[in-house]
């Protein structure tokens, strides 16, 4: 069953118990405020249809899985009107996937970077390509990754987090496994495959279990996280609106060096 109009930039799709968040918004999966409020109702409705037993988040762009925000989200804009996007994209985001009551797996078959991460994060398993890239450019722009502050030091240890968080370099799939990024890397042309067998896996066992564990497991690893989330808001926007955020992200698009 699919639905949505051909030109969204988000489609939802159930077969055979999965159902399939796709970002379709050429050419780099970049994160409008219109995209990430379609992926968030798009998980509520997962959420509420109980012929839905597992979430798959995926790209239908080749070698792109999102290349991050939308920067006209952050040129000249004011410090309210990029809470509005963060407040979707960190807090809703967030939410959505707590109350999910049923796995979610995002399938990395391209390069993901900035808020491509923390839609890939987001969900319970990451399994990517072996072409895949990954990465927190944020730093390179003059902003930064607020939300990644909070869960990946938790992951990869407070050092080695600074060196992505701080360098904003490009890594592969295979190190993102070795740190425990992702969970699994296949085969580029296997990556669909291996995300179905995992879902079926999930989809055999019991709704009602699945749903009530995963939402002890939730409650577990939560810790402070979504107070954590609410200052990653305050701490992105305060840096966003600076002068120096303000040149990067033109440099960016004018494609030149930034003049700090």
């Amino acid at each position: 069953m699919t639905s949505e109009r051909p030109d969204n930039p988000v489609s939802y799709e159930l077969v055979d118990k999965i159902a399939r968040i796709t970002l379709r918004r050429p050419p780099v999966n970049a994160l409008s405020l219109e995209v990430i409020r379609a992926v968030v109702a798009a998980l509520r409705r997962a959420a509420d249809d109980p012929a839905a037993r597992v979430v798959v988040l995926a790209s239908a762009l080749a070698k792109r899985f999102s290349a991050g925000l939308d920067l006209d989200i952050l040129l000249g804009k004011s410090g309210a009107q990029i809470r509005e996007f963060l407040q979707a994209l960190y807090i809703d985001l967030y939410d959505a996937q707590y109350c999910l009551g049923k796995p979610s797996i995002a399938a990395v078959g391209g390069a993901a970077r900035g808020g491509g991460m923390t839609m890939a994060v987001s969900c319970d398993v990451v399994l990517a390509s072996e072409s895949a890239t990954l990465g927190y450019p944020e730093i390179d722009v003059g902003v930064i990754p607020a939300i990644h502050y909070a869960h990946l030091p938790r992951i990869v240890g407070r050092h080695r987090a600074f060196e992505l968080l701080f360098t904003g370099r490009v890594f592969s799939a295979e190190e993102a496994r070795e740190l425990g990024v992702v969970n699994r890397v296949v085969p580029d042309a296997e990556l669909d495959a291996e995300v179905l067998k995992l879902a079926g896996q999930f989809a055999a066992k019991s709704a009602a279990v699945l749903r009530m564990g995963r939402a002890a497991f939730m409650r577990q690893i939560d810790l402070d996280y979504r107070r954590s989330i609410a200052s990653a808001v305050d701490d992105f926007c305060n840096v966003a609106t600076s002068d120096e955020a303000q040149e990067g992200l033109r440099a960016f698009v004018e494609k030149r060096e930034p003049r700090w």
